[in-house]
């Protein structure tokens, strides 16, 4: 069971263990009846949960920085920076959580690849 305190801060401990240790953050933070909306794999928690350990197996210099976090009730919006090997320019996330009983219940994620110019100077955060 989580032990935070707020949604806010699941979220956060959620994206930021799943970058160390897949299996531990879907025990700590997944209710029972998790599923998510990736378009890229099924829409149940083992398929979601492969695919993350696949992806850290493949990149295990993989870095999340968390950028803002917004709470409103029983949603969580995660804006964040990954990155998959040092020097990497990584992708921009927006991950959106809906929990139930303390557990994130639901989860909604779109990446934007960070190009190496763009003409927005104020750039992706």
């Amino acid at each position: 069971m989580a032990t935070t305190t707020s949604h806010k801060a699941a979220a956060e401990s959620f994206l930021k263990l799943v970058c160390i240790d897949v299996p531990r953050a879907y025990a700590e933070f997944a209710g029972a009846n998790f599923r998510h909306h990736n378009v890229w794999f099924p829409g149940n928690a083992d398929a979601l949960k492969k695919g993350m350990e696949d992806n850290l197996r493949q990149n295990p210099g993989k870095k999340l920085e968390i950028k803002q976090t917004i709470e409103e009730g029983d949603r969580v919006a995660v804006m964040s920076h990954v990155t998959f090997k040092p020097g990497d320019r990584g992708y921009a996330l927006m991950h959106l959580f809906r929990f139930e009983n303390g557990r994130i219940a639901e989860l909604w994620d779109v990446a934007q690849e960070i190009p190496a110019d763009s003409p927005n100077a104020n750039g992706p955060f």
